[in-house]
């Protein structure tokens, strides 16, 4: 009891130095937690940006198709039509992107009879809410699947997908758990959504403050509560045998690039990495979208031919 007292009402100059040490940590503590929180609301709620084209005079002959996510509304895509009864690839945008800068990436893939398919996830283009970095996002590229799967010009048992970080996720995800996808590319791919808080905190120039990147991360997982006992993706790996996966790094940005590199080295065959200078296709140079095009294009050609098969 008197050494509470003593800690309660100090009169002893080392007790009045624990006390001032213990008061100054936790207000550290619920300063930390109070950033860190509004942080990971700023990170989950990226700037949208949305893309209106005119189906009428596009290229590539677009159409619109609507589809229903359980539990995240309505969504609306956009379907270029191939050679009937070709593969379909479904093209997952990144983090704070958006579907409308992946058209040069479609007619590349168009241009050489695949059906393309690509919309807005959660928190991006015109849809509302926020970003889970994969947990949710995996089911939006499911009912997506599911939707063009009813389609009578497509191939139901044939897709590819790629993604672009949060679309790599989710696309390797759904990947993992759906036997119509037949290959598959994902570039700067992560094995557990908290790992892109990290680099949402560090990018936001608070990655060196004590204990802000596992306060966000902490914030994050109480978000997401329900996805607790998700597995990390690298955990499944083995049930992509057969499946060939291209596994792009990008070099400018180290904290994917490695995480991307561990889960090429953890993958089963048939696996393909690229490495490339420079990331995120939508900002890239004219001439390192070509490169990048090309490089993709190739992997599919290769990996789910452009071949066309009787469909209903």
């Amino acid at each position: 009891m008197s050494i509470l007292f003593e800690l309660r009402y100090p009169t002893k100059w080392y007790t009045k130095l624990v006390t001032v040490i213990l008061a100054l940590a936790f207000f550290a503590f619920l300063a930390t937690t109070a950033i860190a929180g509004f942080l990971v609301y700023r990170i989950v709620k990226p700037q949208r940006t949305s893309t209106e084209i005119s189906m009428a005079s596009f290229p590539g002959r677009p159409d619109a198709v609507d589809f229903d996510v359980p539990g995240l509304g309505h969504r609306e895509g956009w379907f270029f039509p191939g050679l009937r009864g070709a593969p379909t690839i479904v093209l997952c945008h990144g983090y704070g992107s958006s579907r409308g800068e992946l058209l040069t990436l479609e007619s590349a893939l168009q241009d050489h009879q695949y059906n393309v398919f690509i919309f807005d996830f959660a928190a991006h283009g015109a849809n509302a809410g926020v970003t889970t970095f994969g947990y949710r996002e995996t089911e939006e590229v499911r009912a997506a699947l599911d939707a063009l799967a009813t389609r009578p010009d497509v191939d139901p048992t044939r897709f590819g997908l790629w993604g672009y970080n949060l679309g790599a996720y989710a696309a390797l995800r759904e990947a993992e758990n759906d036997k119509r996808v037949r290959a598959l590319a994902v570039d700067s791919v992560y094995d557990q959504p908290k790992q892109m808080v990290r680099v949402g905190v560090e990018k936001n120039g608070l990655g060196g403050f004590p204990l802000m990147v596992r306060a966000a991360e902490m914030s994050f997982e109480y978000l997401n509560y329900r996805h607790r006992n998700d597995p990390p993706l690298s955990s499944r790996l083995n049930v992509m045998l057969n499946v060939p996966t291209l596994y792009i790094q990008a070099l400018d940005d180290p904290e994917l690039a490695e995480a991307t590199r561990n889960m090429f080295l953890k993958a089963p065959e048939p696996r393909e990495q690229a490495i490339i200078p420079h990331g995120n296709f939508a900002s890239m140079g004219d001439d390192d979208k070509r490169t990048y095009e090309n490089r993709v294009v190739s992997f599919y050609l290769l990996h789910l031919p452009a071949v066309g098969r009787a469909v209903n």
